[in-house]
């Protein structure tokens, strides 16, 4: 009996001498998953402006150069006017120099009235068909003279004429000139009383001459 439980605790003994524990795995070493290699990124390209014409810009790897589109033109203003131009206007000055009375057997008439009128144009342009126009308040029939005209009054220049009028006889007469020219009214002059011209040097000479203006 005693050797029969020997065989069997033997078993057991042996095993006891036996390292029956598992040996441990190694732990894994985890390493990084190669990559590639990293793309180099340049700094913001350099934008650089030329002169060119023959494309809108030009690219390279490091600069971009832009080229303007459009050469600028100058831009064309309106040449002013000379100094010293003005716009052409009309003006004259009318002198009512005197008057006298004298009998016009001529034309059939008895007492006239004869007015001395000069005008002067004094604007800035010919004036053409100028004419000096007189009129009376006791006028009768119409004098074929009351009437008188010069073609051409040139700028600067100056002309007297005579005009007549048929006037009531030893009445004091009120006489009006109008002066025109090419049938458009510049000025009317009126006179209450017309003071003898014999007063003032007498008649003068040269009536119907245009001559420049004299003060």
């Amino acid at each position: 009996m005693k050797k029969r439980l020997a065989f069997i605790i033997f078993p057991f003994l042996l095993s006891a001498c036996i390292d029956w524990s598992v040996n441990p795995q190694p732990f894994p070493v985890w390493t990084a998953i190669p990559t590639r290699t990293p793309g180099i990124v340049t700094a913001t390209p350099v934008i650089i402006f030329g002169t060119g014409t023959s494309l809108p810009f030009t690219l390279t790897p490091d600069v971009i150069t832009v080229t303007p589109s459009e050469t600028p033109t100058a831009t064309i203003t309106d040449t002013p006017a000379p100094t010293g131009t003005s716009t052409p206007f009309q003006a004259v000055e009318v002198t009512i120099l005197g008057c006298n009375t004298s009998i016009d057997i001529t034309h059939g008439m008895g007492e006239v009235t004869n007015a001395y009128v000069t005008v002067k144009n004094t604007g800035n342009t010919d004036l053409l068909n100028t004419c000096a126009l007189l009129r009376a308040i006791d006028e009768g029939r119409e004098h074929p003279d009351k009437k008188r005209c010069v073609d051409n009054l040139p700028l600067g220049n100056q002309v007297t004429q005579k005009l007549t009028v048929d006037s009531t006889y030893k009445q004091s007469t009120i006489i009006q000139v109008d002066v025109s020219s090419n049938d458009i009214l510049l000025l009317r002059v009126d006179k209450q009383s017309c003071t003898d011209i014999s007063l003032s040097g007498g008649a003068p000479s040269d009536a119907g001459v245009i001559k420049p203006i004299t003060p």
